[in-house]
């Protein structure tokens, strides 16, 4: 299967000399030195909003050639656990395969993950980190995981097989990604995300499942989230860090109505 783009042009540049410049302007500061991780939280929004906290955590990671990307399924269509294992994915950087041999050994340890491409054909969160890999990791292959809305349990049991697989995969990264609060003022969003960004730098999948819905907090990637602390259990990772937050405000200048980024990694 080739997937196309679905978000080039409105989410990022559709021309690559402007996508390639709008990447490398991000990640044009002195660049940090680089650290080996287990896992990195990503957010997905439009590059404008959200670009320059993705590549905050991207130009902090030595990355691997072999990535597992573990996104949303924002849409209603296809497995609620969805894989894909074969193919490659279109940017307007060119094409980016999938790691079938990767993907063949996760499959096999998580039965709950469905080989579907329905559930990745419109889901930007995954799209929008490959040209930022494109440019940084060239070369590297992935494993595309899109979660939808599923119970606790199931997304423990897909971290923790996911993190097997990192255990006996030195080198590969778990890339998740996650927007945060949505929609609410400044302030509030601030504050619920502080809530949601405490637990995930606790390490705590169950604390970070009920603070969101005990406070309401509308983080469109919290099964990717749950999942990934489950995952990262299984690897001894015990060094999280806040690389960046933001929030949607810092760009546009409106405070009323707001989405939350957070860009953070795991040692």
């Amino acid at each position: 299967m080739l997937r196309l783009p679905v978000v080039a042009g409105t989410f990022y540049p559709d021309d690559p000399r402007a996508l390639t410049k709008q990447i490398q302007d991000f990640t044009r500061s002195p660049a940090p030195e680089k650290i080996s991780c287990n896992a990195s939280l990503v957010p997905h929004a439009g590059y404008a909003y959200s670009g320059h906290v993705a590549a905050a955590v991207y130009e902090r990671i030595k990355l691997p050639k072999r990535i597992i990307v573990l996104g949303v399924r924002h849409f209603p269509y296809g497995e609620e656990a969805a894989i894909l294992s074969e193919g490659a994915w279109r940017t307007p950087l060119g094409d980016v395969p999938i790691d079938s041999d990767l993907a063949a050994r996760i499959v096999h340890a998580c039965p709950l993950l469905r080989e579907d491409s329905i559930a990745h054909e419109r889901e930007h969160s995954l799209e929008v980190q490959m040209p930022f890999l494109q440019i940084l990791d060239p070369g590297f292959t992935f494993v595309p995981i899109a979660l939808g809305t599923i119970h606790f349990d199931q997304l423990v049991a897909i971290g923790e097989s996911l993190g097997k697989i990192l255990a006996a995969e030195p080198g590969a990264l778990l890339l998740t990604t996650s927007d945060f609060n949505h929609y609410e003022d400044d302030a509030t969003t601030r504050k619920k995300d502080r809530l949601a960004i405490e637990q995930i730098l606790n390490l705590d999948p169950r604390g970070l499942f009920d603070v969101c819905r005990k406070e309401k907090i509308s983080m469109c990637g919290l099964g990717p989230a749950v999942a990934m602390l489950s995952a990262l259990k299984m690897t001894g990772s015990n060094r999280p860090e806040l690389v960046k937050y933001a929030t949607s405000a810092d760009v546009s200048g409106d405070t009323s109505a707001v989405v939350g980024y957070a860009g953070m990694l795991f040692r």
